[in-house]
């Protein structure tokens, strides 16, 4: 296939469509970029069979003074499905705003943005180069996500989404107002489905790999230790250092690595492997099975695997409390509030659970309502939020006193 002609889907208001993107390219000492369409018309169909019906029809369009018109149009039908890469589902920028920015949610926002302004330029929508041109705050996408760390990130990405709020709808609106389906020949439409099906029929099967039974909870490698003890190892990520240790619950309770009063940490599985051959705590070696974590720890084999649910991580929760609910990671706090409620049953300390699981203060207010969005008696936190996220500091700083790394005798 002629890589610089791409097949491409849009998700629209009216539902997904696909059609052909040529990028920019050079003839003539002139840059150029074009979409498949004729005139004002930007031709899109709702499925792979009718852009194939289309091509082969011969049909006047403007990409057939593209220079590799005619190796794209003769290539094999599979070369007209449109790629996972170059498909844009512009219908869900704005839920992708409603969210904490992400390395794939910036990049997928980026690649929406991008291909939207190209329609815009090529079609002359003045609405959607007006909305581009007028809103550079847009292009800070295209840095990735590094523009979007910290609190002043968090602004900017905030910042965005209320532009996008703005504007848009009206972007898809005026998209979606270019867009056309010529008539074509029912007959070549279902030959062209037809030899689609064939081709994909062709296609050599994917082996799939036999199910294996397997016992051990999700997360966990084939055949894992930890799945056989029941203990997890769990890791803390605070700002400036991450942790690992080991906790599991007898009943409900808690028990974690450590001498009752403090959890025992380490900044690597090595370091955790070498404490675990050569020293027994107060507590979690008095499980059952915390022996043969041991001697896998002894004879070199104990690999230490954290599952995603076991990751508890505090680094950033107090520039987003700071920013207010919305910026939030309601997974990231649960998470956090689940390790702070962990050690305050470990080391029996009330005061210190009731600090994220009781009533009354302001922090307590804004967590139960960010974990609680279903809840319509809970009532918005009211901005600023500076002493939710200075509480949350001082939370913060007292469950790092109480993790330590003991010493290796």
């Amino acid at each position: 296939m002629a890589k610089d002609i791409v097949p491409i889907e849009l998700g629209l208001p009216e539902g997904d469509v696909t059609t052909l993107w040529a990028p920019s390219w050079r003839e003539d000492n002139d840059d150029w970029e074009a979409f498949l369409g004729l005139g004002e018309d930007l031709y899109a169909f709702d499925s792979t069979a009718e852009l194939l019906a289309l091509v082969r029809s011969g049909a006047e369009q403007d990409l057939q003074d593209h220079p590799s018109w005619e190796q794209f149009a003769s290539s094999d039908v599979l070369e007209f499905r449109a790629a996972e890469e170059n498909c844009y589902d512009l219908v869900g920028v704005l839920e992708l705003l409603g969210e904490s920015p992400t390395e794939s949610s910036v990049d997928e926002i980026d690649q929406s943005f991008a291909i939207a302004r190209s329609i815009g330029e090529v079609c002359e929508l003045d609405t959607v180069t007006k909305f581009f041109n007028g809103n550079p705050v847009l292009a800070s996408v295209t840095h990735g996500m590094d523009e979007f760390y910290g609190r002043e990130g968090l602004k900017l990405w905030k910042s965005i989404r209320k532009t996008a709020a703005k504007g848009w709808d009206d972007v898809l609106d005026a998209i979606q107002g270019v867009i056309t389906s010529p008539k074509l020949d029912t007959a070549e439409v279902e030959k062209a489905r037809r030899d689609l099906e064939t081709a994909e029929a062709a296609l050599p099967e994917v082996e799939e790999e036999p199910e294996v039974e397997d016992s051990s909870p999700a997360g966990y490698p084939e055949g894992s230790i930890w799945a056989k003890v029941g203990i997890d190892p769990i890791r803390i990520v605070f700002a400036d250092q991450e942790f690992l240790s080991l906790r599991c619950y007898l009943g409900d309770r808690p028990v974690f690595l450590g001498d009752g009063d403090q959890v025992y940490v380490f900044t690597s599985g090595r370091g955790l492997g070498r404490y675990l051959a050569d020293n027994d705590d107060s507590t979690l070696s008095r499980v059952a099975t915390y022996e043969q974590i041991k001697i896998a720890a002894t004879d070199g084999s104990l690999d230490v695997h954290v599952t995603d649910d076991n990751v508890y991580v505090f680094a950033g929760l107090d520039r987003d409390i700071e920013v207010g609910p919305d910026m939030v990671d309601s997974d990231q706090l649960g998470l956090a509030v689940e390790f702070i409620t962990d050690l305050a049953n470990y080391i029996g300390d009330a005061e210190l659970e009731s600090s994220v699981t009781g009533r009354g203060s302001s922090l307590r207010r804004f967590i139960r309502y960010v974990l609680n969005p279903d809840d319509a008696t809970l009532l918005e936190p009211s901005a600023p939020y500076d002493d939710e996220s200075s509480e949350w500091r001082d939370l913060v700083d007292d469950v790092e006193q109480l993790v330590t790394t003991p010493d290796m005798t």
